[in-house]
């Protein structure tokens, strides 16, 4: 059978057209990764080797559904395949074998959310800034801000806007400085550091130039300063780029994502074609004729349509309420009604809402009326305190120079090397300009640190070395001598020790059983299975919210989501709570820009397009703030859909 079959008119055009740049505006539901995928196969046919085409995406899941399905497509007999991958997997890629012209060993570790707060605190008060005048945490956001747009610590002075953005830039300086001689990398610094690596060593731009003949990116709608610059630099020889998107569900300005990246397409590369995919498999007609009403309404777009191939679908419904505590009952008590009468599947259904303090009061009455829900994008995996601490025993013993891992675990659980005696180590490691490894291991007979101390420290470097030595040995066997360390630490001691609640006890220990399974599940997924391999993939894995997403989604619950979480999934009943002003479009965006407007419209249109057959909008007419109720206006998104709003709610279908 043909792939070309069964795909309609645009969709062949663009899965076709193999040479020159080429953009692909895929409107919400229109097939855009079947395209992609079969657009590498018939470059393939073509006489294109398949390992000259890169094809980037932005998560683990999109980037694994694509191999997935190029693999399908191609078959088994083809041993060479493309290269799918994200964009920070990619700069890994590179970065393995070329960082050593930039200064950093070659077994740089990368760091997670925790190793930069610790260096973002300790940089602050180094340049004896006080919490007060900024946080960790904000810190950490200002440098990623730069980072993402291409400005390194030495300009960042360069681009303040006001007193904290000052203080922020001479603190960046001073991170920096911290990861470099730790030989670890940020999140953000693999790609910066790749653009810097192309843009300073050229022999090494050409080698990947002509390592990858044909480019492709998705999602391209969502690409900041710095993931542009590092395609515009891989494509400039040949210019065979096919990049796929939708301005209309750019919804990610807050992380530094630019719309005029797909926007300004054809005046980056005049020779683009550009091709339209509106036919929408998705949603019915009704509901396409609210989301294109309401998009038209945002200026400086690609001027777009979508069509319904599913027509005559349910009217969209709209329900006011008197307050917020009537709109969660009432939407909840729908629900149940719809699961206990009409046979309805509770992960069929999604409640989408636009801020994080909006399903405190629909939790209530899911659990009061007893219906199975599930709020997505709860706390990660990899951000748990367990997890956290038994990643940082597994980065010490890959790297002894990772001291942000060490001192988060050389006393955890409790071995008798107290806060004094870490603080006298960093001093005489900072005073002799030595690591905090190489002091530890030189304190025979030592009178300034109490024999007890010694002796636990000696203790705590020789489990170091020995489970480095036989990690390195049997790769293969990462899982047990895994399990062997956790035997030896007695972590569940320390859970037991710190948890009294019976009930945490066993959740958290069941927390150490998925982290023994998770490294079981990589070793099997490689062939040349790695500690650094498995480092390596957890630390990319951590930042990709779609693996805690595709997890509970597993759960036959309704679903809890705000409308950024929802993105790149479909429902068969949608529900849009709070539709006011101040809540959609948030209260920041309305005293903001008309930017930030056209951002909350593409969001809301998001939120629209996630439903496939019903769709219903609430909101309340007053809600509570700041322990006084407050009359709430409709949000402009609803006039502007052309949909009128009724006076009083409609009568609920109640159980």
């Amino acid at each position: 059978m043909d792939r070309l079959d069964g795909l309609n008119t645009a969709q062949r055009q663009a899965a076709t057209t193999l040479s020159g740049p080429l953009l692909v505006l895929a409107g919400a539901g229109t097939g855009k990764t079947r395209v992609i995928t079969v657009r590498m196969a018939e470059l393939i046919r073509s006489g294109v080797r398949p390992n000259s085409i890169l094809s980037v995406t932005f998560t683990n899941k999109a980037a694994k559904e694509m191999q997935e399905r190029s693999a399908q497509l191609l078959g088994k007999r083809s041993k060479v395949k493309p290269v799918v991958t994200t964009f920070h997997s990619f700069c890994v890629r590179v970065l393995r074998q070329e960082i050593e012209l930039l200064g950093y060993p070659k077994k740089f570790a990368i760091c997670d959310r925790g190793d930069q707060e610790s260096m973002a605190r300790t940089a602050l008060r180094d340049v004896r800034v006080t919490d007060k005048a900024l946080r960790p945490g904000d810190l950490i956001s200002r440098i990623s801000r730069w980072k993402m747009a291409g400005v390194d610590e030495s300009r960042a002075a360069d681009y303040v806007d006001d007193d904290r953005d000052l203080l922020a830039s001479m603190a960046y300086r001073k991170y920096q400085r911290t990861l470099r001689a730790r030989g670890a990398v940020d999140f953000d610094d693999l790609l910066l550091l790749t653009n810097k690596l192309f843009d300073q060593h050229p022999e090494v731009l050409r080698k990947y130039q002509t390592m990858f003949q044909h480019v492709q990116v998705d999602e391209y709608q969502d690409t900041n300063g710095v993931q542009f610059d590092l395609i515009e630099s891989l494509v400039r020889e040949h210019h065979n780029l096919c990049v796929v998107g939708d301005d209309d569900q750019s919804i990610y300005g807050f992380r530094g994502a630019e719309v005029t990246h797909i926007l300004g397409f054809s005046r980056h590369f005049p020779t683009a074609k550009t091709i339209r995919l509106e036919e929408n498999y998705r949603c019915t007609d009704k509901i396409l004729e609210l989301a294109n009403n309401l998009i038209k309404k945002n200026k400086g777009r690609h001027d777009k349509t979508l069509r319904a191939n599913k027509p005559n679908g349910a009217d969209v419904v709209f329900k006011s309420y008197p307050d917020e505590q009537t709109e969660a009952e009432q939407v909840v008590a729908e629900i149940r009604y719809m699961i206990a009468e009409l046979n309805v599947v509770p992960r069929d259904l999604a409640i989408l809402f636009r801020t994080n303090e909006q399903p405190r009061v629909f939790e209530t009455e899911f659990r009061r009326q007893r219906v199975p829900y599930i709020l997505i994008g709860g706390q990660s995996f990899f951000d748990r305190r367990e997890t956290r601490d038994l990643m940082a025993y597994l980065k010490t013993i890959n790297s002894q120079r990772d001291e942000v891992s060490m001192l988060r675990i050389i006393n955890t659980p409790a071995r008798g090397i107290g806060q004094t005696t870490t603080e006298k180590l960093l001093k005489r490691a900072l005073k002799q300009g030595r690591t905090l490894w190489e002091v530890m291991n030189d304190l025979d007979g030592d009178k300034d640190i109490p024999a007890k101390a010694r002796g636990a420290i000696g203790g705590f470097c020789s489990m170091i070395r020995g489970y480095a030595d036989r990690m390195g040995s049997e790769p293969g066997n990462l899982a047990e001598i895994s399990n062997d360390l956790l035997k030896e630490i007695d972590y569940k001691y320390e859970i037991e020790r710190q948890y009294k609640d019976e009930g945490q006890q066993i959740r958290r220990s069941g927390m150490l059983d998925e982290f023994v399974d998770t490294i079981s599940h990589y070793v099997k997924q490689n062939e040349k299975p790695s500690l650094d391999g498995f480092l390596e993939t957890t630390a990319l894995m951590g930042r990709d919210e779609e693996n805690d997403k595709d997890e509970q989604l597993l759960n036959n619950a309704v679903r809890l989501m705000t409308l950024h979480s929802a993105k790149g999934l479909e429902f068969p009943r949608v529900y849009m709570v709070g539709m006011e002003e101040n809540l959609l479009p948030h209260k920041r965006s309305v005293e903001g820009s008309a930017k930030d407007i056209a951002e909350e419209r593409r969001l809301t249109y998001v939120g629209i397009t996630r439903a496939q057959e019903h769709l219903t909008l609430t909101r309340a007419k007053t809600r509570m703030k700041f322990g006084k109720r407050k009359e709430m206006i409709p949000s402009r998104f609803i006039m502007e859909a052309t949909f009128k709003p009724e006076d009083e709610p409609q009568e609920t279908v109640a159980g």
